[in-house]
Formats: structure tokens, sequence, C-alpha cells
């Protein structure tokens, strides 16, 4: 019964993928106006106060999805990305302020999906992984779906530790899905937005260099640069990094916060911004430490690694993944899957009354 509670809350998927593609419609509109404003106000104030509005629109586009599929990719996408990616643009900065102004095939894939510039082709050249490594991680991926049939007799840790790994293969994937498409709009090479996190050698190695990449590149010049810049006139460059950190991560957890709440609907508690928290304070203790002993002691790669991965796990299990799952996150991707196929096949609407999963 309590399940069956829980499936009620769910949408239609034929629903859900109305409002889909009135989200992005709403965003291609949207970037249209923003490009062609771009050309009536090249800087200054007047080209700000016409496009602030739209990425404040962009931050509440997503709440018209409730899905972990489409609902939690939109708020990433647009609510997040996007919109600070039109912040930077509306002061003339970032990956959409180019001169000259990027043609609109160009402008909207870059604004709308987690891609670099076109410009930065031949760099990116290099950094692509070969076929064969998403094709182990996706069927690593089946293996650790084909896991939750023995939820009910894995401890939670366990249990944790296969939902890291899902989230990990299943971003990975996706967003290499999204630059194959992005890279055959716009003819360019993309680099990949995880860096094989696994093979960290510090807190600082994993979020700054190998987790999310796209995400590290807009917040460096959002929230980064601007507060480091800021404090700076105080403590002097070097020292500034310290504060700078702590507030890139704050912002990174209130945004996931966001997030989590557009597929969850569940009142955000701060749990999540908690984690990003803790995480931006252990960085900064790192910074300080590799700063106070450089050139006097130094931990193997290997033992730092494992140091900066078990702290990463745990802080995970303790703050990330609770407000994760009580946004019904396992659930929903399994019964919305299931919604999504049950939807094409019989061509009707889908009640969540029809639908059992049969991991939980």
């Amino acid at each position: 019964m309590e399940e069956m509670k829980k499936l009620n809350n769910l949408v239609s998927m034929e629903g859900e993928i109305n409002n889909f593609i009135l989200v992005w419609s709403s965003v291609f509109i949207s970037l249209c106006y923003c490009h062609s404003i771009d050309k009536l106000f090249p800087k200054g104030i007047m080209r700000a106060l016409f496009i602030l509005p739209v990425a404040f629109l962009f931050f509440l586009l997503p709440l018209k999805l409730t899905t972990i599929h489409l609902g939690g990719t939109t708020s990433f996408f647009i609510g997040w990305l996007a919109s600070f990616k039109l912040i930077l643009f509306s002061l003339g900065k970032g990956p959409l302020a180019s001169k000259p102004p990027l043609p609109i095939w160009h402008f909207i894939p870059l604004a709308a999906l987690p891609i670099k510039a076109p410009q930065d082709q031949k760099i990116t050249k290099k950094c692509l992984k070969s076929p064969l490594n998403y094709v182990t991680k996706f069927f690593l991926l089946l293996l650790c779906i084909r896991m939750y049939q023995f939820t009910h007799f894995l401890h939670p840790k366990i249990l944790y530790f296969f939902y890291a790994i899902h989230i990990y293969f299943a971003l990975d994937m996706l967003l290499a899905f999204v630059g194959a498409v992005a890279r055959a709009i716009v003819r360019v090479e993309l680099e990949p937005q995880f860096e094989e996190p696994y093979l960290s050698t510090s807190v600082q190695d994993f979020w700054g260099r190998r987790w999310n990449l796209m995400v590290s590149k807009i917040l460096r010049p959002t929230i980064y640069i601007p507060t480091r810049s800021t404090f700076a006139r105080f403590l002097g460059w070097r020292w500034a990094a310290l504060p700078a950190v702590f507030t890139t991560f704050l912002v990174s957890g209130l945004m996931h916060e966001v997030v989590f709440y557009t597929f969850g609907r569940v009142k955000p508690t701060g749990v999540v911004t908690s984690f990003f928290v803790v995480q931006g304070t252990c960085l900064c203790v790192e910074i300080i430490i590799k700063r106070m002993a450089y050139g006097k002691f130094r931990l193997p790669g290997i033992v730092s690694g494992a140091l900066a991965l078990t702290f990463v796990f745990f802080t995970g299990m303790w703050l990330f993944f609770p407000p994760f799952l009580q946004a019904q996150a396992d659930l929903k991707a399994c019964t919305e899957s299931l919604a999504f196929i049950e939807s094409v096949k019989k061509r009707r609407l889908v009640s969540p009354n029809d639908i059992t999963c049969p991991y939980f």
C-alpha cells in the first residue's frame, strides 16, 4: 500500500513529455531572443536588463517538470548551467560572449547543453575517451541495476555504494551522449565531462579536475573568480582562494537543493548544502596543509587518493544520499522508465497504478 501511494505521486509520462516539449520550446525561443539582444546591445547595463530576466526564467521553467529523468536533467542543464551562462553573457563574459558573435546554431546548443565552446576544439580532441570505456561502464551500470533486486539483503552502506556507482556511470554516459549530439550539430569535438574520478589523488583533484567538469568550469567564472577578486583586497590573492572555494561549494550545494526539489518536490532541509559545505571546508584545510608542507612532506598519490575518495564517499552516505532517497529518486527512476516504455508500446496514458517496479 505504501509503495502504491508513492507511485500515485508520479505524473503520467504522457503529460510530463508534453510539459517537457513546452519547456524546451520556451528555452529555444528565449535563447533566440538573447541572441538577438547580443546584436542590439553588445555590452552595458541595457544588455543586462534585457537578459537577466531570461536567466531568472530558466530557474523557474524546470519546475513545470517533476520526473527525475526529464525534470532533474532539465533543472541541471537549464536551471543551473544555462542560467549561469546567461548571467555571464549579460555582463559580456563567459562562453556565450564571443567576438565576432556566435552564429545562432552554435549559440543555442552551447547555452542549453553542458558542452564547451567551439574554439576549444583543438584542446578537447586529445581528451576523448574510447568507445570501449563507455561500453564497459554501460555493462557495469546494468550489473549495478541488477543488484537492486537484492536490496532487501544488502546493508544500507553497501546499497549507497551501488547508488554512487550508478550516479557516476549514468551521468558520465548521459553527458557523453549529449556531447555526441552536440558534436553532430555544432561539428566540434568535445572533452569528457568526467575524468575518471576514481583515480583522484586528493579532494582538490576530485572536485576540481575529475568530477563533473562543466559544473566546475561554470562555477569558476560566475562564483570563484569574482569572490576571490573581492577578498583579494583584504587577504591578498594567494589566501583569497580559501573564501572563494568555500563560497563556490556553498552555491553548488544550493543549486543541488534546487535540482533535488525539481524532481522530488520535497521541502529543502539544507542537508545537501551541508554536504558541499563540508567538502568546501575540507578542501580549504587541504589547501592550507599543502601550502604549509610544500617541499617538506607529501603523501604518495595512491594513499592520498584513497583517503580522499573514502572521505567523499562516507560524507556522501551521511549527507548526500539521505535527501536523495527522501526524494524517492531510486523508486522514480525505475517507475518512470517502465511508464515511458508502456506509454510508447500502448500509446495511451499510463496511470502509475498500472506500474510495478521489480526492484522495490
